[in-house]
């Protein structure tokens, strides 16, 4: 029997991706009316990394249409896994499970690694829930919340890194601000987290069906264009131990990937505007 917690590279399930597909399909092509292109600068022959910017709060739109566009391209049987905060299964068990048999694993290097080293490629979205649920003048930016273990990962494995950028899904609501900092202050004077979690967001936005929400509540994403692109490979000058011991390396490489990718996104918006 399979757990479905997260912790095993086995739950993939293709037959479950195959009979998702037609929703997927349906979403893609009518609901978000979804505009793609740089698949082809995907490198063959050995595994890499996406990396990419969360976008739309927790249904994250754009993920699920480039999980569509995937295995449109490469079939369900090419594995792809994503790291998923490990708060999902706590939080969304049911949801959790679900996505776990379409290739979500638990967002800790033991996975990430365990997926590399059987040749699967990974996706990472960094920035977690700071990026998902940015401000929406914010929703061109691209935003990490200065973590850089993904990129001490790549460096450690010496694969190179896939940027995955996209535009609209972050119109799907609008966050106006994060009172996180107020709540955290609310908490240490006794007011306990809901399920007992820490959410590192509180977000306040506006979005269906709750007109205006407090907290990092699921929304429904209404029918917005949404536009991705697949970019260059970014590959580092230096991989191993020696590498990962040098600081000002690993915050070159985090800047030198952080600025590829907003200009990327800079020229998508663009040419989003254009069409």
């Amino acid at each position: 029997m399979r757990s479905l917690d997260g912790w095993s590279l086995e739950d993939r399930d293709p037959v479950v991706l195959q009979k998702t597909m037609p929703l997927m399909r349906w979403f893609y092509e009518h609901y978000f009316q979804v505009s793609t292109d740089g698949w082809e600068q995907i490198p063959t022959g050995e595994a890499v990394m996406f990396v990419g910017s969360h976008n739309g709060g927790l249904p994250t739109p754009d993920l699920h249409m480039m999980l569509y566009d995937w295995c449109r391209r490469f079939g369900v049987e090419k594995p792809l896994y994503g790291l998923m905060s490990p708060k999902m299964w706590d939080v969304f068990p049911t949801v959790a499970r679900s996505a776990t048999q379409v290739g979500a694993v638990q967002a800790h290097p033991k996975m990430a690694i365990a997926a590399l080293n059987k040749g699967a490629n990974i996706v990472v979205y960094p920035g977690g829930m700071q990026d998902v649920f940015r401000p929406y003048h914010q929703r061109h930016q691209i935003y990490f919340h200065q973590r850089k273990g993904f990129i001490k990962l790549a460096i450690k494995k010496g694969v190179p890194i896939v940027p995955m950028i996209s535009c609209g899904a972050h119109s799907t609501f609008v966050v106006l601000a994060d009172i996180y900092p107020q709540m955290k202050v609310l908490h240490e004077l006794g007011m306990p987290w809901a399920f007992g979690i820490d959410p590192e967001v509180f977000p306040i936005y506006l979005g269906l069906p709750w007109g205006l929400s407090v907290g990092p509540l699921p929304h429904i994403p209404p029918p917005t264009k949404i536009h991705t692109r697949i970019c260059e490979p970014i590959r580092f000058d230096r991989y191993g131990g020696k590498a990962l011991q040098d600081s000002h390396y690993i915050d070159a490489c985090f800047e030198k990937v952080r600025s590829q990718m907003q200009r990327a996104l800079d020229q998508l918006v663009r040419d989003s505007l254009r069409r």
